[in-house]
């Protein structure tokens, strides 16, 4: 057997984070992102939003079948709430993360999991002050 220090795509492969660990972390920065523009924070909100979009474009490649629709989901969906974010628009913002979600649990229905349904947790996140930003 033959001792190497390369790594195949298999090895790689099993070393990624799956679709689940990912959607995880979405959704608790976008539960975050909610809470923090409810607070008025924008700037901590922006923030989530950002790295929602982040986790998403990860998706998309660790998981080119999704690709296409996190895409259009990008652009469709979280592009009114960063508008909304970049206005600092209270109402926009509701509306635009309300359509997301929405939204988002769709296309759990037609990727075939539907069981997973995304809702907005009734309290704030305590691990972070969620109030006006500094």
């Amino acid at each position: 057997m033959r001792v190497t220090d390369e790594l195949s795509d298999e090895h790689i492969s099993a070393g990624l984070p799956g679709t689940a660990d990912l959607m995880v972390l979405v959704g608790n920065s976008w539960w975050h992102c909610a809470y923090a523009a409810r607070g008025g924070n924008w700037p901590l909100a922006a923030f989530y939003a950002r790295r929602v979009r982040s986790l998403q474009r990860r998706l998309g490649v660790i998981r080119p079948k999704y690709k296409e629709r996190l895409a259009t989901y990008e652009s469709t969906m979280l592009g009114p709430l960063f508008a909304a974010l970049e206005t600092q628009d209270r109402a926009a913002f509701d509306r635009a993360f309300a359509a997301a979600t929405d939204d988002a649990n769709t296309q759990h229905v037609e990727t075939g999991y539907g069981y997973i349904r995304w809702q907005l947790p009734d309290e704030a996140p305590k691990d972070l002050d969620l109030g006006p930003g500094r």
